[in-house]
């Protein structure tokens, strides 16, 4: 049972992880930006969910982590490690590294009434930029994951 179990969970937990980041960035967020007069709001929610989106992403791939080491016997398995670990350093790095950075230029502009200055917004705009282009990579890196974990 467990020579089908372990492939089956593989293949569940990296769909999960792929398909939460691609919604939640890729349908959600902007759908948010979209639709709601109130960038603040829209941003608030945002951020609340790749919060979730970045535990989810802890979760399914220290969950990986530990189906791929107990399987020497899957062929692909160090290419997949690979990703994974990338994966959660992409995570690591976009959501733990920078947002703590984003939230106090937030926090900084809401104790000024709400208005970022100039300096302000262009490093806010900045640390979004390569956050973004960070959870860009690791979305592609997703896709490899799902054609890997197979």
């Amino acid at each position: 049972m467990t020579d089908r179990l372990i492939p089956a969970l593989r293949v569940l937990l990296a769909t999960v992880w792929a398909g939460s980041l691609w919604t939640v960035g890729y349908l959600v967020a902007p759908t948010l930006f979209a639709t709601l007069d109130d960038r603040t709001l829209a941003g608030s929610i945002a951020g609340s969910l790749f919060h979730v989106e970045a535990w989810v992403s802890v979760a399914c791939g220290l969950s990986l982590l530990v189906l791929l080491m107990g399987n020497h016997r899957f062929e692909r398995r160090r290419s997949c490690l690979v990703l994974v670990v990338l994966m959660l350093v992409c995570v690591s790095v976009g959501y733990f590294g920078l947002q703590p950075f984003m939230a106090e230029l937030r926090a900084l502009a809401a104790a000024s009434g709400g208005v970022m200055d100039e300096a302000t917004r262009s490093r806010f705009g900045v640390l979004h930029g390569v956050a973004s282009v960070i959870y860009l990579v690791q979305s592609v890196l997703a896709v490899g994951l799902v054609l890997r974990v197979r």
